[in-house]
């Protein structure tokens, strides 16, 4: 909406108004296959309305005539004609791979489901090679689409260092939901040969290794580049008389990031293990630790936000 208004009134500008209609533009939402857009299209008319009263309230006209459609399909991979788009906005999503890297043995990164302290280097190596070849056909892909001049900007969980085991990479949640899946191994709920073939498709890359990859596809430059903390479970209150968080208030913060959690992977997870894993169980048992993490420490993640202009 902001990137609309702004290039509304920049184009509304008595130079740039070579005829006197109204600028159009074309909004294109895009997710995979699988995704039900139907939520979306019942959304719009209300979307609409406000689109067009929020232009009322500060330009007194109702604004450009706006077209809203989707395309369904993974990014990694070409999804638009040639040099059709001139903003590109992706939230949340270059960190999930295309795939689970190929090659990860079980028996190399045990009673883990993604990187750990303890992982080998070929396994740390096997998920950044993954990430910069899907990042590479990304920006090709998107290279072909996108005009000369126009924007991209990408927000996905990241890491300042080149370390990928670093608390802020978020490498703790995994490990964190593989100990609680453990608990159910120990309790016979689910074998563990099924947790050791569990990968999750997830990377969060450092600035270095976004660097590389758009040098060497070379059609986008860097125009800026910041990386925001945020808490795991997006800000708990603080005790007013302490200054520290509560123990009821930690409680509530790990059922939050486990509720969070349980809404990203749970299709995921199902579809690997089961409909019969107790699901329930399994994040209760996840928040329960999470809390305990959560006790001891602040734990922050990182979101990288990238501004980029083609060549």
């Amino acid at each position: 909406m902001d990137v609309i208004h702004a290039e509304y009134s920049r184009l509304s500008q008595p130079s740039l108004q070579l005829h006197s209609s109204t600028p159009e533009f074309r909004v294109y939402l895009n997710d995979l296959f699988s995704n039900d857009f139907n939520t979306i299209f019942v959304s719009l008319p209300e979307f609409y309305d406000k689109f067009k009263q929020d232009f009322k309230d500060t330009t007194t006209s109702e604004g450009p005539s706006l077209f809203i459609s989707a395309v369904p399909g993974s990014f990694y991979g070409r999804l638009f004609p040639t040099k059709s788009l001139h903003f590109v906005h992706s939230s949340s999503s270059l960190h999930w791979l295309s795939q689970v890297p190929p090659g990860l043995d079980t028996a190399l990164n045990k009673g883990k489901i993604y990187i750990s302290k303890s992982s080998p280097k070929c396994v740390k190596e096997a998920y950044s090679q993954q990430f910069h070849k899907d990042f590479s056909v990304f920006l090709k892909s998107r290279a072909e689409e996108i005009v000369s001049g126009g924007r991209m900007v990408l927000s996905f969980m990241g890491r300042r260092l080149s370390d990928p085991t670093i608390e802020e990479s978020c490498y703790l949640q995994w490990e964190l939901l593989a100990n609680a899946l453990m608990t159910l191994v120990l309790e016979g709920s689910i074998e563990e040969e099924k947790v050791e073939s569990f990968h999750a498709p997830y990377y969060a890359p450092c600035p270095d290794e976004l660097n590389l990859e758009l040098q060497k596809e070379g059609s986008f430059v860097m125009d800026r580049l910041e990386a925001f903390e945020i808490d795991w479970d997006g800000g708990a209150d603080l005790d007013e008389n302490t200054n520290n968080t509560t123990n009821e208030t930690v409680a509530t913060s790990g059922e939050r990031v486990a509720k969070t959690i349980r809404a990203v992977v749970e299709s995921m997870i199902e579809s690997h293990f089961g409909e019969d894993l107790m699901m329930d169980t399994l994040f209760q048992r996840y928040a329960e630790l999470v809390s305990n993490r959560l006790s001891k420490s602040r734990t922050k993640y990182i979101n990288l936000v990238i501004s980029l202009i083609k060549n």
